[in-house]
C-alpha cells in the first residue's frame, strides 16, 4: 500500500465522485479508478459504493477514510515538527475558538500571537464549542479554546476560568433585580443553541431540575445569530457572557444572572492522541497567558480564574459552584 493510494482514496470520498476527484488532483479518471481497485484488492474489501449519484464509503471505507486522513495530516505536519523541534517556534498552528469567546478575544490574541511568535502562521476559525471539540478530536484543529461542562478524557486540557450564564434581552426590563429564576425563564420566549451544545445541555438539565419546561422559539448555534434574533424581539437568549460591549450591545438590556447559578468552564484543549508541535505548544502557552492578562485588564462579569497564578473574579466575592 502506497501513500498515493490513501491520498487518492481520501480525495474521492471528500469529492463524492471519481470525476470531481480526478479534476481536483489532476489525475486521469481511469488511472484513479485503477489505483482504488489496487487498494481494494490489497485489503480484500470493497471500500466504495458506486451509484448514479456518485460514490460513498462502505463501512470499511469509513474506517479507512478516518485513519488515512489522520495519517496524511500527520505527514503534512511532519516538516513543521522537525523544523520547530528546536530554536524559535515556527510552522503552522490551527486554532479554533468558541464564537462567544472569539467575539471578545480573537482579534487581540491574533495580534499578540503575531508579535510574540512571528514565525508561526496561525490558522484561525470560530464555531460553537462542540464543533471545535469535534475538529480537535478528528485532528482537524491543533488547539481549541472552548466552553465545557463534562470534561471528556479524549483531550489534553488546561482549564482557565469558570463563567456564569446570563439572560440576554433586547430591552431594559422594568424589573430592577439583577437575576432571574428558572420559573421566570419558563415564561419567556427563548432563543437557545440546538443540541448537541454544551450551553444547551447545562440549561436543559437546570430546567429539568426546576421542574419547568423552556419555551424555545428559535434554535441557533453562533453568538452572532442568537444576538441577531434577540434584536428582532423574537425572544431572549442565555449566554456565558455578562458583558456585551464587544458585540455592540448598546441596544440590549444589561444581562441578568441566572439563579440558581449555572457555570461553564473555559479550557484550552488539544488531542490526547496527537502531540502538539513545538509551535503548537508555544501557541497554547501564549493563549493561556493572553487569556489571564485579558481577564486582569478587562474582568468579565461572572468569571473566576482557575488556571493557576493569580485568581481573578469580576464580582466582589469569589464565585463558587
Amino acid at each position: 500500500m502506497q501513500l498515493r493510494h490513501l491520498r487518492y482514496f481520501v480525495k474521492i470520498v471528500e469529492a463524492g465522485s471519481f470525476s470531481r476527484a480526478a479534476t481536483t488532483i489532476h489525475v486521469a479518471q481511469p488511472a484513479l479508478s485503477q489505483q482504488i481497485a489496487e487498494l481494494e484488492e490489497q485489503l480484500g474489501l470493497s471500500l466504495l459504493q458506486r451509484s448514479a449519484r456518485g460514490v460513498r464509503p462502505t463501512a470499511a471505507g469509513e474506517v479507512l477514510y478516518r485513519e488515512a486522513s489522520a495519517i496524511l495530516q500527520q505527514m503534512e505536519r511532519l516538516p513543521g515538527i522537525v523544523r520547530s523541534s528546536g530554536g524559535e517556534p515556527e510552522g503552522s498552528v490551527r486554532l479554533g475558538m468558541s464564537s462567544t469567546l472569539a467575539a471578545a478575544m480573537a482579534g487581540s490574541f491574533i495580534e499578540a500571537c503575531k508579535a510574540e511568535l512571528p514565525k508561526i502562521t496561525l490558522k484561525f476559525s470560530a464555531a460553537d464549542s462542540e464543533t471545535i471539540k469535534a475538529r480537535v478530536e478528528a485532528n482537524g484543529l491543533d488547539i481549541g479554546l472552548v466552553f465545557e461542562d463534562e470534561l471528556v478524557p479524549v483531550f489534553a486540557r488546561r482549564p482557565l476560568f469558570r463563567q456564569r450564564l446570563y439572560l440576554v434581552r433586547r430591552k431594559p426590563s422594568s424589573n430592577k433585580t439583577s437575576s432571574v429564576s428558572f420559573k421566570q425563564l419558563a415564561a419567556l420566549n427563548l432563543i437557545l443553541p440546538s443540541p448537541p451544545n454544551v450551553t444547551r445541555s447545562v440549561i436543559d438539565r437546570a430546567f429539568a431540575l426546576a421542574g419547568v419546561t423552556p419555551n424555545v422559539v428559535v434554535e441557533a448555534d453562533m453568538l452572532s445569530s442568537m444576538l441577531s434574533a434577540v434584536r428582532t424581539g423574537i425572544g431572549d437568549t442565555i449566554l456565558p457572557k455578562g458583558d456585551l460591549s464587544d458585540v455592540s450591545g448598546d441596544d440590549l438590556a444589561q444581562p441578568l444572572l441566572l439563579e440558581p447559578p449555572l457555570y461553564l468552564t473555559a479550557s484550552i484543549i488539544s488531542s490526547s492522541d496527537y502531540p502538539l508541535t513545538h509551535g503548537g505548544e508555544a501557541v497554547r502557552t501564549a493563549l493561556a497567558r493572553f487569556v489571564e492578562g485579558y481577564l486582569q485588564k478587562t474582568p468579565a462579569p461572572g468569571s473566576e480564574w482557575i488556571g493557576g497564578s493569580a485568581a481573578i473574579s469580576a464580582d466582589n466575592t469569589r464565585i463558587s459552584k
